[in-house]
């Protein structure tokens, strides 16, 4: 196989891991529902946990973090290209956003996207989990700490890794983080979006 082909293949498998739709099978097997029609319709772990409770939502929120972060760790150890690395923990991220397997319809990549910015940069991860939980613990918006914290990564991420631009490359994940949550945003602006730990049926 051609150094093309393979970075072809493998950017393919980075996609159908990221797509894998652990949220959505998780409630499909506990209660036969689809979780698209419910709470927030999105498939990740905040929406797991409005509408199925604790045991669904942990179990589901580490197998998506490792699903952005193990195509962007191995890309980097295969491929020693950093570049290379962030277009697959993109194209992870973009694959639990739009999942093949389930109609294209999945979760907000915030799990995903944070498994992938801890394999590019591990303190610039670090120092945005601490936003996300200062955020979370001073106004219990999950969406708030998740925008937040993807906003400040590129930063951090310039601050910890001057000497590789992981800040750009960054960049089309933090965007997708930003659209996916188009109607958070929406709904913080007017007052109307589920607090941490309300288990409600508010729809996208």
């Amino acid at each position: 196989m051609t150094p093309t082909a393979a970075r072809l293949v493998f950017a393919a498998a980075a996609y159908l891991i990221g797509a894998f739709p652990t949220g959505y099978l998780a409630v499909r097997i506990r209660t036969r529902r689809d979780i698209r029609a419910l709470g927030s319709g999105a498939t990740g772990a905040t929406n797991v946990l409005r509408v199925s409770g604790w045991k669904n939502a942990v179990p589901v929120a580490a197998i998506d973090i490792f699903k952005g972060a193990i195509p962007a760790w191995l890309a980097m150890r295969l491929f020693g290209d950093p570049a290379f690395a962030a277009l697959a923990a993109f194209l992870a991220v973009l694959g639990h956003c739009f999942p093949v397997y389930i109609g294209f319809r999945g979760g907000k990549g915030v799990a995903a996207a944070a498994g992938a910015m801890a394999a590019l940069a591990p303190f610039a991860a670090l120092a945005c989990l601490g936003i996300f939980i200062a955020a979370v613990a001073a106004f219990r918006y999950v969406s708030l700490g998740s925008i937040l914290a993807a906003i400040a990564f590129p930063g951090f991420a310039f601050l910890f890794r001057p000497e590789r631009p992981t800040a750009a490359w960054s960049l089309p994940i933090v965007l997708l983080i930003l659209l996916r949550h188009a109607g958070n945003i929406g709904r913080l602006r007017a007052g109307t979006e589920p607090k941490f730990g309300t288990r409600t049926r508010v729809t996208r």
